[in-house]
């Protein structure tokens, strides 16, 4: 099959449908968890406080879920709306914000103090338009100068993403060296087709400039330090599911979509992300009307 950013702008491409097939797959959610913690690992964050991270490119919050497990406070950018939704109604822990990241963040200098990207870059490889501001190094640009400015200093970002060549890679890491980055590639397991990951590890300032050495990339036979074994993956994907359970015995079962409890809870959801414009309860929401003849 083509790759999903072959196909359409992920903003339309991660619709409703295929934002939950996505959310509710275990394949992607043990893919996205192993990449998470490799990521963690690689851009090794400070340790004696709790570090704010970014997670850009968020989606529904799999990778999110993982930084809660960690410790870590983390906020979140995805371009598109129904990922966005399916996190809101997972009721995740980091803040949410809808940005295309081809257009840059707004973050205020320093906010951050690390960021990862879990299969996300390569969507910003493709242009929309003929237009030059929808050009992949235009918008690369962009993106990375707003990145750096919105690490603090010293710190690390870790992208994981899907070259499909050479030219590819060498395209992001120079316009990320540009941008004021240091560091380089990471990959690991590369001579094997199917286990093989590239990581872009980037550093900002002394503590990763041009001091710091990129880490290496696994090899057969290696394991990520920081990932856990099999057996403790699994056990925290069942503590998942054992919430799941206890939410459905305590009345939080999921609402059938539309319905009067869906919507009660969405708005809920808004009201505590602090949006201003929700709508009042009142005897008529969720009511359906009645049909004309």
């Amino acid at each position: 099959m083509s790759r999903p950013e072959l196909q359409a702008p992920p903003e339309i491409y991660y619709g409703d449908t295929e934002a939950e097939k996505y959310t509710n797959n275990t394949r992607i959610q043990q893919i996205q968890a192993d990449m998470t913690y490799r990521a963690l690992e690689l851009l090794n964050p400070p340790q004696d406080e709790p570090a704010f991270l970014l997670d850009i490119g968020c989606g529904s919050g799999l990778s999110g879920e993982i930084l809660d497990e960690a410790g870590y406070i983390w906020a979140g950018v995805d371009i598109a709306p129904s990922m966005l939704e399916v996190a809101l109604e997972r009721e995740v822990e980091g803040d949410l914000f809808l940005q295309d990241i081809g257009q840059g963040f707004g973050f205020r200098p320093g906010s951050f103090d690390g960021a990862i990207s879990i299969s996300v870059l390569q969507w910003l490889l493709n242009a929309e338009t003929s237009h030059p501001t929808s050009s992949p190094p235009h918008r690369l640009t962009r993106f990375f100068t707003t990145l750096h400015s919105a690490l603090r200093n010293p710190s690390r970002a870790i992208l994981q993403f899907y070259p499909t060549s050479d030219d590819q890679v060498q395209l992001i890491t120079s316009i990320a060296q540009r941008a004021g980055f240091g560091g380089g590639v990471v990959v690991d397991y590369p001579n094997s087709k199917k286990a093989r990951k590239v990581f872009l590890c980037l550093f900002v300032g002394e503590g990763g400039g041009g001091g710091a050495q990129v880490p290496r990339g696994l090899l057969e036979g290696d394991e990520a330090v920081g990932a856990p074994e099999s057996e403790d993956a699994r056990a925290k994907f069942e503590r998942r599911r054992q919430r799941e359970s206890r939410r459905e015995r305590n009345g939080k079962q999921k609402a059938v979509k539309g319905g009067k409890d869906w919507i009660l809870r969405k708005k809920d959801l808004y009201r505590r992300r602090g949006k201003d414009d929700v709508p009042h309860d009142s005897k008529y929401t969720g009511r359906k009307r009645r049909a004309i003849f």
